[in-house]
């Protein structure tokens, strides 16, 4: 199962789109702001936590935490060893 949702359009089968964005000064830090467009394709709102992720071609924006789908991955792994006990526990 996957949880991490990446925004390579082309991965996703989406036509590749590239989006021009403005740094701008906001307090001490910097600031850029996102298309209604990308909001829209990112599922986004206003207040919802978005994550910069370094890879090999760059970087990937993307609202899931990529941290989620390593303890995802452990938690599966756990529950598939302890099924039979998690079962018992669980009635």
């Amino acid at each position: 199962m996957r949880y991490n949702n990446c925004i390579e359009w082309t991965i996703c089968g989406w036509k590749a789109v590239m989006v021009k964005l403005k740094a701008r000064a906001v307090g001490n830090s910097m600031g850029l702001t996102l298309t209604r467009e990308v909001t829209d394709r990112l599922k986004i709102q206003t207040g919802d936590a978005v994550y910069l992720t370094e890879a090999p071609d760059g970087y990937r924006l993307t609202p899931y935490n990529p941290e989620f789908e390593k303890q995802m991955t452990i938690a599966e792994s756990v529950m598939r060893r302890y099924r039979d006990a998690l079962r018992q526990l669980a009635k």
